[in-house]
């Protein structure tokens, strides 16, 4: 769950709060919300215990076309999206460490965020090996990056820094569509929390240890987010927080002084690796979608001599390349969690719905039937409300993409009609990537 946004997001809620106070109870709320909503997919891990996840929770509750509009979602808007923002903010971070007293430029930005897309789609084809090796030392840099936010903290309280703190809900805005995007701005951060669910297969005694893991790990993981935030206001005021694009950067120019290098150091690599693991993922749901028929055929082909998913991990880095052009962390940060509570909500109807339609299906945990229905109230509330407060081009995006999924879903899944130019288009593909499909390879 600990990725890029505890380093991003507290300047964006704290500007859609417009106080500190509400920015507390916000991530309080994001931390409570993500406990929730884990605990009821616990419920529907643990009656079904493939790694699909959503996707295998609507095939069971509403059936296939639902089931295709999640895995095309992913595919086109989700997963994409989530690298997009991730390399933006290895972007800010990388620039930010060499511009001391004005705003890093835009373009300059994107095109290290280009670069590192570039670094990391190559890894990821190279070797299957190298992408796991980067993803397994990289993690430790954020964990570094916490603990020196937090620890920093503590000292400056010790050293009587608590001004910011003393006038928490003054400037609070108290408008539905600001606490919903607020709300975004925040579960960005929290997003992750329903990533065991992924695993379930692995997961040893699943019906215990699930949601013992949930009920363990994130109210640690909020304890950890609300340490962090009072650390960076020790050192900042509510403004500076809101104008900072880099807030640890800040966090550390003013607490390590000639360390303050360390911060940004161990940010960008904590987002370099996180951007590696998501393209990792993303590349692989490209691959098992395709290989479901739901995308082109040749998404689901691996090279012959490195075994990885090379037009899946380009398709996808293609997508997220022209969202960073066009898109700004903020603004990718909505478009994200307004499609991706669609799908949250989404499961939380096929829980209730399985309660009637199947109540005597196995279910080793069993949640409280409140908490779903809670968690339906909160996601339709996160969708409804900034449309109608504050309606942007994005939001219209997500919803079209979402529902002309099934302009493709009727003619080509269903009804598995061919295009006559896709087979010469995939024999060029194949030659020009040297991809095969898996079972020509095993053969």
């Amino acid at each position: 769950m600990i990725g890029s946004g505890i380093f991003v997001s507290p300047s964006g809620l704290l500007e859609r709060t417009g106080s500190i106070g509400m920015s507390f109870v916000v991530w309080m709320a994001c931390g409570l919300l993500s406990l929730l909503g884990a605990l009821a997919y616990a419920e529907l891990g643990t009656m079904n215990t493939s790694s699909g996840a959503e996707y295998a929770y609507f095939m069971d509750a509403f059936g296939a076309p639902p089931a295709f509009l999640f895995s095309w979602a992913s595919t086109l808007v989700l997963k994409p999206s989530q690298m997009a923002i991730i390399a933006l903010s290895f972007g800010k971070y990388a620039v930010e460490a060499f511009v001391i007293e004005c705003e890093p430029p835009e373009i300059v930005v994107k095109m290290v965020a280009l670069l590192a897309m570039v670094v990391i789609l190559y890894i990821n084809c190279y070797s299957v090996n190298l992408a796991t090796s980067v993803q397994n030392i990289f993690t430790a840099a954020k964990l570094v990056a916490v603990a020196v936010v937090i620890l920093g903290g503590v000292y400056k309280m010790f050293e009587g820094n608590t001004q910011h703190l003393q006038v928490p809900f003054k400037g609070t805005k108290y408008s539905f569509g600001n606490i919903a995007t607020a709300f975004y701005t925040g579960l960005w951060a929290y997003d992750g929390w329903n990533n065991l669910n992924y695993v379930t297969e692995e997961i040893k005694n699943p019906s215990r240890n699930l949601p013992r893991s949930i009920i363990i790990g994130i109210p640690l993981v909020t304890v950890c987010y609300a340490l962090i935030n009072v650390s960076y206001l020790t050192v900042m005021s509510p403004l500076e927080m809101m104008t900072s694009e880099a807030v640890a950067v800040t966090f550390g120019n003013r607490v390590l002084g000639a360390m303050s290098w360390l911060m940004p150091l161990s940010v960008t690599i904590s987002t370099f690796g996180a951007a590696n693991g998501t393209l990792f993922a993303a590349g692989r749901l490209c691959f098992a979608a395709s290989r479901e028929g739901h995308l082109m055929d040749i998404l689901s082909y691996v090279h012959i001599k490195r075994y990885t998913p090379v037009p899946g991990l380009i398709f996808q880095t293609l997508i997220a390349g022209a969202m960073v052009m066009y898109g700004t962390i903020d603004s990718l940060i909505d478009f994200f969690s307004f499609t991706a509570w669609m799908f949250y909500g989404g499961c939380m109807v096929a829980l209730i719905l399985m309660r009637y339609t199947k109540p005597n299906y196995p279910r080793p945990y069993k949640v409280p039937i409140i908490i779903p229905y809670f968690v339906l109230v909160i996601s339709i509330y996160l969708i409804i409300a900034p449309i109608m407060d504050n309606p942007t081009i994005e939001y219209l995006y997500a919803a079209l993409f979402i529902l002309g999924g099934m302009l493709f879903y009727v003619p080509f899944v269903h009804y598995q009609v061919k295009t006559p130019f896709m087979d010469g288009l995939t024999v060029f593909l194949q030659m020009l990537f040297e991809v095969a499909p898996t079972s020509t390879i095993l053969e």
